[in-house]
């Protein structure tokens, strides 16, 4: 198994949020509408997820860097982003290095319909789980943010061991919790989230399933 990093948690805990309000407000009506990826869990109200998924300039810039410097990426290194979602990490990524060759894809139609000109020609429609068009070893790096943690457990070996296969690096960020207080907030908080495993066990899970990238985790203090 690879290094545990920090590249994504400084920017999630810049976000408050009001755990209780969000377990209240009819979630279990929410999460039905969530899990369909559509314009109300992007573009919605915030109790079905982002309550307006827009391109904010800069914004993914530190986490861009990050990527780029951490693994080394130049002109001409390609990037797979798993779950990309309106592919805006892949577009701060080209601002700052315009040689790389990205492509992402998504399960949400929406979401990439609501990304920025520039980046949709290179991003389609995938699910994570399903066996990835593309040969071993054909990335410089794959990454996935956000995105494992709404698979099951049966699900989630099969997107670990593409991941593993087409990229020579990898990186993996979801979202766990390492004490009652991390879950309980979690649970209130995560609408799609299919998986609930604290940090130790998704490094059972990683190493079981042969994942050898590096990985990070959020938690909702």
């Amino acid at each position: 198994m690879g290094k545990l990093l920090n590249i994504v948690t400084p920017l999630h805990e810049s976000t408050r949020r009001d755990f209780l309000e969000r377990m209240m407000n009819q979630k279990v009506h929410c999460m039905k509408i969530a899990k369909q990826y559509g314009k109300a869990y992007w573009d919605g109200d915030r109790c079905y997820g982002y309550g307006g998924y827009r391109y904010m300039p800069g914004r993914w810039k530190p986490v861009a860097r990050a990527l780029i410097e951490q693994y080394g990426l130049g002109p001409g290194a390609n990037v797979l982003d798993v779950g990309c979602g309106k592919g805006y990490l892949l577009y701060e990524m080209l601002l700052l290095e315009p040689g790389l060759q990205v492509i992402g894809f998504d399960i949400s139609q929406h979401g990439i319909d609501g990304s920025k000109q520039e980046i949709r020609p290179f991003l389609s429609i995938h699910r994570a789980q399903d066996p990835y068009p593309f040969d071993d070893n054909a990335f410089d790096l794959v990454i996935s943010l956000g995105t494992l943690h709404n698979l099951r457990l049966f699900d989630l070996k099969t997107a670990l061991q593409e991941i593993e296969r087409v990229g020579k690096q990898a990186y993996v960020m979801l979202e766990s919790y390492r004490n009652e207080k991390e879950l309980f907030n979690l649970q209130c908080w995560a609408l799609t989230a299919e998986t609930f495993l604290d940090k130790e066990e998704w490094e059972w899970l990683y190493d079981h399933f042969g994942y050898t990238g590096d990985y990070e985790f959020i938690y909702f203090l």
